[in-house]
């Protein structure tokens, strides 16, 4: 099964019903696909959605997550500190890297480092990649 982690601007892209990304709330939903996550991605998760939706659109989609079999809890043991303009985005690799995910999916450049860098080797994808993989599954 495809394994993925989900960037926060992904979740806050595809959380609306009326989203032309919906897709990919809908199919983690139908256990299309696992999604690894940590704590502090789902602290950053729970964040970002109340301050853009509301606390209890937040603590819905939390409470889906925490019950959903094919959410994958990581807990990573090492930081590998690669990306450096904004270095909270490490969790997602962190995560991506311990959980031996197949991709990150993201719309944030800071990620393209990524693509330079030999170990981990972690690949990415962006929102619209990732609805068109969702598409054929």
């Amino acid at each position: 099964m495809l394994k993925i982690v989900l960037d926060t601007n992904v979740i806050l892209s595809s959380v609306s019903t009326k989203s032309p990304y919906r897709i990919v709330f809908d199919k983690l939903n139908d256990f299309a696909y696992e999604l690894a996550v940590s704590t502090e991605i789902l602290l950053e998760y729970e964040e970002k959605l109340s301050e853009i939706f509301s606390p209890r659109v937040a603590q819905l989609n939390l409470e889906m997550m925490m019950i959903n079999p094919n959410i994958i809890r990581i807990s990573p043991s090492f930081q590998t500190r690669l990306i450096y303009p904004d270095v909270d985005d490490n969790k997602f690799v962190d995560c991506a890297f311990a959980a031996n995910a197949h991709y990150i999916v993201t719309n944030d450049r800071d990620y393209n480092i990524l693509k330079q860098t030999g170990f981990p080797k972690i690949n990415l994808l962006n929102i619209e990649e990732f609805t068109e993989v969702l598409k054929n599954l």
